[in-house]
Protein backbone atom coordinates (compact mmCIF):
# COMPACT_ATOMS: atom_id res chain seq x y z
CA UNK A 1 0.00 0.00 0.00
CA UNK A 2 1.42 3.52 -1.14
CA UNK A 3 1.50 6.64 1.02
CA UNK A 4 -0.84 9.27 -0.82
CA UNK A 5 1.16 12.35 -1.10
CA UNK A 6 0.10 15.19 -0.11
CA UNK A 7 1.17 18.95 -0.76
CA UNK A 8 2.86 20.69 2.27
CA UNK A 9 1.46 23.62 1.41
CA UNK A 10 -2.04 22.10 1.88
CA UNK A 11 -0.98 21.10 5.43
CA UNK A 12 -0.11 24.87 6.47
CA UNK A 13 -2.85 26.57 4.91
CA UNK A 14 -5.59 24.01 7.04
CA UNK A 15 -3.20 24.16 10.14
CA UNK A 16 -3.15 27.88 9.22
CA UNK A 17 -7.13 28.00 9.04
CA UNK A 18 -8.05 25.88 12.24
CA UNK A 19 -5.31 28.44 14.49
CA UNK A 20 -6.76 31.68 12.86
CA UNK A 21 -9.92 30.08 14.14
CA UNK A 22 -9.06 28.75 17.01
CA UNK A 23 -7.55 32.06 18.64
CA UNK A 24 -11.18 34.14 17.97
CA UNK A 25 -11.68 33.37 21.62
CA UNK A 26 -10.98 31.43 24.82
CA UNK A 27 -7.19 30.42 24.43
CA UNK A 28 -4.12 32.59 25.51
CA UNK A 29 -1.96 34.75 22.69
CA UNK A 30 0.77 31.93 23.49
CA UNK A 31 -1.38 29.27 21.16
CA UNK A 32 -1.72 32.04 18.77
CA UNK A 33 2.06 32.62 18.62
CA UNK A 34 3.38 29.08 19.25
CA UNK A 35 1.71 27.65 16.38
CA UNK A 36 1.80 30.83 14.08
CA UNK A 37 5.44 30.18 14.29
CA UNK A 38 5.49 26.60 13.69
CA UNK A 39 3.48 27.71 10.42
CA UNK A 40 6.17 30.39 9.45
CA UNK A 41 8.53 27.46 9.60
CA UNK A 42 6.91 25.40 7.05
CA UNK A 43 6.38 28.66 4.46
CA UNK A 44 10.17 28.48 5.06
CA UNK A 45 9.99 24.62 4.19
CA UNK A 46 7.81 25.37 1.19
CA UNK A 47 9.80 27.97 -0.02
CA UNK A 48 13.24 25.78 0.06
CA UNK A 49 12.12 22.87 -2.04
CA UNK A 50 15.35 21.42 -1.27
CA UNK A 51 16.16 21.93 2.31
CA UNK A 52 15.94 18.74 4.90
CA UNK A 53 16.74 21.22 7.82
CA UNK A 54 13.52 23.36 7.03
CA UNK A 55 11.62 20.04 6.62
CA UNK A 56 12.89 18.72 10.07
CA UNK A 57 12.31 22.38 11.57
CA UNK A 58 8.98 21.82 10.94
CA UNK A 59 8.50 18.69 12.00
CA UNK A 60 10.10 19.10 15.12
CA UNK A 61 8.02 22.68 15.67
CA UNK A 62 4.54 20.61 15.07
CA UNK A 63 5.37 17.88 17.41
CA UNK A 64 6.14 20.49 20.48
CA UNK A 65 2.97 22.50 19.31
CA UNK A 66 1.13 18.78 20.34
CA UNK A 67 2.47 18.77 23.77
CA UNK A 68 2.04 22.80 24.05
CA UNK A 69 -1.90 22.66 22.70
CA UNK A 70 -2.57 19.86 25.40
CA UNK A 71 -0.96 21.92 28.17
CA UNK A 72 -2.98 25.21 27.34
CA UNK A 73 -6.02 23.12 26.69
CA UNK A 74 -5.81 21.74 29.90
CA UNK A 75 -5.15 24.91 31.54
CA UNK A 76 -7.48 27.67 29.81
CA UNK A 77 -10.18 25.30 28.82
CA UNK A 78 -13.31 26.72 30.45
CA UNK A 79 -15.61 24.57 32.58
CA UNK A 80 -18.80 26.50 31.85
CA UNK A 81 -20.88 25.94 28.66
CA UNK A 82 -19.69 27.34 25.73
CA UNK A 83 -21.68 29.71 23.70
CA UNK A 84 -21.67 30.66 19.75
CA UNK A 85 -17.74 31.74 19.21
CA UNK A 86 -15.74 30.29 22.13
CA UNK A 87 -17.69 26.80 21.44
CA UNK A 88 -16.82 27.19 17.88
CA UNK A 89 -13.07 28.43 18.39
CA UNK A 90 -12.06 25.41 20.90
CA UNK A 91 -13.88 23.38 18.38
CA UNK A 92 -11.50 24.22 15.78
CA UNK A 93 -8.44 24.72 17.86
CA UNK A 94 -9.15 20.36 18.94
CA UNK A 95 -9.66 19.79 15.47
CA UNK A 96 -6.12 21.43 14.24
CA UNK A 97 -4.97 19.13 17.54
CA UNK A 98 -6.37 15.74 16.40
CA UNK A 99 -4.96 16.45 12.72
CA UNK A 100 -1.36 17.45 13.98
CA UNK A 101 -0.11 13.96 14.41
CA UNK A 102 -1.33 12.86 10.70
CA UNK A 103 -0.05 15.71 9.67
CA UNK A 104 3.74 14.89 11.31
CA UNK A 105 2.89 11.61 9.61
CA UNK A 106 3.16 13.40 5.74
CA UNK A 107 6.03 15.96 7.43
CA UNK A 108 8.41 13.03 8.25
CA UNK A 109 7.44 11.19 4.71
CA UNK A 110 8.68 14.51 2.60
CA UNK A 111 11.98 14.95 5.26
CA UNK A 112 12.19 11.54 3.94
CA UNK A 113 11.57 12.43 0.65
CA UNK A 114 14.21 15.05 0.40
CA UNK A 115 17.07 12.94 1.96
CA UNK A 116 16.91 13.06 5.35
CA UNK A 117 17.57 9.89 7.73
CA UNK A 118 15.24 7.29 8.51
CA UNK A 119 16.13 8.04 11.97
CA UNK A 120 16.71 11.22 13.67
CA UNK A 121 20.07 11.20 15.56
CA UNK A 122 21.15 13.38 18.37
CA UNK A 123 23.78 11.01 19.30
CA UNK A 124 26.64 13.03 21.69
CA UNK A 125 28.94 10.46 22.35
CA UNK A 126 30.23 10.05 18.84
CA UNK A 127 30.54 13.75 18.49
CA UNK A 128 33.73 14.14 20.70
CA UNK A 129 36.70 15.50 19.07
CA UNK A 130 38.57 12.77 17.05
CA UNK A 131 41.95 13.87 18.44
CA UNK A 132 40.91 12.54 21.75
CA UNK A 133 39.90 9.00 20.43
CA UNK A 134 41.64 5.99 22.50
CA UNK A 135 42.79 4.36 19.49
CA UNK A 136 46.18 5.40 19.35
CA UNK A 137 47.40 5.71 23.02
CA UNK A 138 51.07 6.69 21.66
CA UNK A 139 50.72 9.74 19.87
CA UNK A 140 51.88 13.10 19.90
CA UNK A 141 48.39 14.65 21.35
CA UNK A 142 48.58 12.47 24.94
CA UNK A 143 49.70 14.58 27.96
CA UNK A 144 48.79 17.84 26.38
CA UNK A 145 46.69 19.87 28.43
CA UNK A 146 44.33 22.43 27.08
Amino acid sequence: MEIPAINLKAIVLVHWLLTVWGCMAGLPISYALGNLSVLAVGVWAIAQRDSIDAVLLFLMGMMLTILSDIIQFSIFYPVVVFQGVVRFSAGMAILSLLLKPVSCFFVYQMYRERGGDYNVNFDVETSVDSRCTMDSADSAFFGRRY
